[in-house]
């Protein structure tokens, strides 16, 4: 048995002086007070684990912690990839979702405002038929309103009014669509006066004819 210094303890065993304390408080190693001063009481029959080995361990030891927390991050990185990949599935299932919603209520107004047009087409014709002729204007100006608010359905004098053509070229105009107001679809007759509707139809093939 010897005795020696904390510190020496420290190295001798090749670990931190507060290992030593620790060692002693558990009763691990003994000491004594001499002078005031504690010494660690060695047995070198004992000998240590040579510090470059105990390195070892530990760096062996450190080696294995650090692949186990790669092989962890990795299987929680593989996770997070897998739920970002179904979360942007989720999106994209949400947004045609949507988007299919929002079709389905557009086409049922549409739907809904070519009826009420019809509606209104048919009962203004039974009613020009049999009403007065000051009455049927008077209808006719009242249709021209209500259309104009369920879709985008003008009067050609007043769509020509707001492209600003010429009287000379109006006249024109007016003429075609009278003649071709019978065979051509896209021209709607209420009484004497003759419709567009730019939301459904196109008439610019018309307008390239007449110069």
């Amino acid at each position: 048995m010897s005795k020696m210094s904390v510190a020496d303890a420290a190295a001798y065993y090749g670990v931190s002086r507060e290992a030593i304390h620790n060692r002693i408080r558990r009763g691990s190693l003994s000491s004594v007070l001499e002078n005031g001063i504690k010494l660690v009481v060695v047995d070198k029959k004992k000998s240590p684990a040579p510090r470059a080995q105990t390195q070892k361990a530990v760096s062996v030891s450190s080696d294995k912690y650090h692949k186990l927390l790669e092989e962890q991050n990795a299987k929680l990185q593989e996770k997070v990839e897998k739920l970002e990949g179904e979360t942007r599935t989720l999106r994209d299932q949400k947004e045609q979702m949507l988007i299919d919603e929002r079709e389905k209520i557009e086409q049922i107004y549409k739907d809904k405002d070519e009826q009420l047009k019809n509606i209104l087409n048919s009962f203004k014709s039974q009613f020009i038929l049999s009403a007065p002729k000051d009455e049927a204007e008077s209808f006719d100006a009242e249709i021209e309103v209500q259309e104009d608010k369920l879709t985008n359905v003008v009067s050609l004098k007043k769509y020509l009014k707001e492209q600003k053509i010429s009287s000379k070229k109006e006249q024109k105009i007016i003429k075609k669509f009278k003649k071709i107001a019978k065979k051509d679809d896209r021209v709607i007759v209420i009484g004497k006066k003759y419709y567009l509707d730019l939301d459904k139809y196109d008439y610019r093939d018309i307008f390239k004819k007449i110069k």
